[in-house]
């Protein structure tokens, strides 16, 4: 392998191989990234981002996704065969936001859109995805991993043997990686859900460009309209629905398209363009693993119902999962071993989405309605890896044989290692000179393990912190946080932060007494790898995680 050869290639720039990407390339780990198709992606595609997307994109640094993503609209369906149409609807429940939960809207943003953000991140690290570029096949020894890559160039097709030490496949289910891999695909094909999706620029005085709209039935057949200004000012994400459908042909005919849409809506419409459409049914399947040596799978590697838009956001939060673990390997800070923990980690995650977003598509079949979406299990923010062994939690008491139950609802009155890591406003600092208002989330880097040091008094750190002394401080960071009653009086401490929760919210959400002194160890993922009490706590901790210097 050549020594300026990037130790990663990721193949498949959709979001997940471009999150994973930007992950690594955060982390210090050059990165090469190929997409097979010439061109960039276009379309809306899998547009609906959540909560817990969005605190990811915000550690990766990516504001541009949150600030031009649009709210949910409103959800107006009409009666069959009028134009009367009933109550509107909201599809997602409405959350008010708190101090520990900034982004509290679940937007929409057309996938190729987010992709030429993401790609702009990457390009300012000299990152550039490779068009046109396609994975053959790859074999792998213990050190290496040696892929045939076949490249483009006008009719001529260039072979490229590449040596690298890892790979992320985010090519999809019918991707070379996972096919090569052996992994297993079962689950079931659902027939009777089957649709058609695409952009489509139309005009219709009939139609606000405010709701989105749908006609007809999801029981029998139905043609839904979602405005996007992304498209066009004419521009509309559809969707046609028929279980007798034949949508590979009604996929390949935009006159065929036109005379369903035209057919279902009922009223005086212009074709203007269609922007790209594909067919669509309900196989429902996930891999048995997402790794084999020194391979990795991420996003896609899983099928299932669009009901509950969490393919995509699961798919982020995979990549997001394996990038700060594949760093530390590849920095030689951690063993191996700790790979492991991606798939024993993700797996029961992806098992339970798929029930639950089935569950959903159950009722939507069963009904012809989007009853059932209204909940909040969506946002992805209770998603939990209190089963993972690399996590530890000396305030709560192990079941044996309890379930799993990777996907709840987020319950902000209990908080366990292995969830997702609150945020809190309006810390400030206590050393003399610092004005500066902080967040928690502030804190969190995609690189760097954060260790929240709540204690009553300064002094009642000092050992916690000594405990961090053998630590590669690039990697490891630490905050004492302080009660709003603390003194205020200079001290020193090897803390990179001292801060007092002058509002109580940090104190709130970790529920945390101030009286108390109880130790929270931050993942570069933004979960709480463990809540201990003090200095053995953490030492235990990072034994699992870290190679000791």
């Amino acid at each position: 392998m050549n020594c300026n050869d990037p130790p990663v290639l990721v193949v498949g720039a959709g979001p997940v191989g471009l999150v994973a990407a930007l992950t690594l390339l955060r982390n210090g780990i050059p990165v090469r990234i190929i997409d097979k198709d010439p061109n960039h992606h276009i379309g809306q595609r899998a547009p609906g981002i959540w909560h817990r997307s969005f605190e990811v994109f915000n550690f990766l640094d990516v504001p541009e996704i949150n600030d031009l993503g649009t709210p949910f609209p409103l959800f107006r369906s009409f009666k069959p065969g009028t134009k009367e149409h009933s109550e509107l609807q909201r599809m997602f429940p409405v959350i008010e936001p708190t101090p520990a939960i900034p982004f509290f809207t679940p937007k929409v943003l057309g996938q190729d859109l987010m992709e030429r953000i993401l790609r702009s991140h990457l390009e300012r690290y000299s990152c550039f995805v490779e068009t046109g570029t396609e994975l053959r096949s790859f074999k792998q020894s213990d050190e290496q991993v040696t892929a045939v890559l076949a490249k483009k160039q006008g009719e001529d097709e260039i072979l490229e043997i590449f040596t690298t030490k890892w790979m992320v496949g985010a090519d999809g289910a019918k991707g070379v990686v996972r096919k090569q891999l052996g992994l297993t695909f079962q689950g079931e094909v659902r027939e009777d859900f089957r649709m058609v999706t695409g952009d489509i620029r139309l005009t219709c005085a009939g139609l606000n460009r405010v709701h989105w709209q749908q006609f007809g039935s999801m029981v029998d057949r139905s043609v839904s309209l979602r405005p996007t200004d992304e498209v066009g000012e004419d521009g509309w994400q559809f969707f046609i629905l028929g279980a007798d459908y034949d949508i590979e042909k009604i996929a390949q005919s935009q006159q065929l398209i036109f005379e369903i849409i035209a057919s279902m809506v009922d009223m005086d419409i212009t074709f203007n363009k269609l922007v790209w459409a594909t067919d669509y049914r309900a196989n429902i399947r996930m891999v048995n693993k997402f790794s084999e040596g020194r391979v990795f799978v991420a996003g896609g590697m899983y099928v299932h119902s669009p009901t509950g838009g969490q393919g995509l956001n699961s798919g982020v939060q995979d990549a997001f999962n394996l990038g700060w673990k594949l760093a530390l390997v590849e920095k030689g800070l951690a063993d191996k071993s700790l790979l492991e923990t991606y798939n024993s980690e993700r797996l029961p995650v992806t098992s339970d989405m798929l029930e639950v977003t089935t569950s959903i598509l159950n009722t939507a079949v069963t009904t012809g309605t989007i009853a059932g979406w209204n909940n909040s299990i969506f946002f992805m923010l209770g998603i939990h890896y209190r089963f993972s062994d690399i996590v530890l939690d000396e305030f709560a008491s192990p079941i044996e044989g309890k379930p799993i139950n990777a996907y709840r609802v987020l319950d902000e009155t209990h908080l366990q290692a292995g969830d997702r890591a609150p945020d809190a406003p309006k810390l400030m600092h206590a050393y003399p000179g610092k004005s500066d208002v902080m967040t928690l989330f502030s804190l969190y880097r995609p690189w760097s393990h954060t260790v929240l040091v709540f204690t009553p008094g300064p002094a009642d750190a000092t050992p916690i912190l000594a405990a961090l002394e053998w630590c590669d401080k690039s990697i490891v960071q630490s905050a004492v946080i302080l009660p709003s009653s603390t003194p205020a009086t200079p001290f020193a401490s090897a803390a990179n932060f001292v801060l007092v929760d002058q509002e109580v919210y940090a104190y709130s959400a970790y529920l945390v007494e101030a009286s108390q002194t109880k130790v929270f160890v931050v993942r570069p993922d933004g979960v709480i790898g463990a809540i201990v009490r003090g200095a053995e706590g953490v030492k235990k901790y990072f034994s699992r995680i870290l190679r000791e210097v």
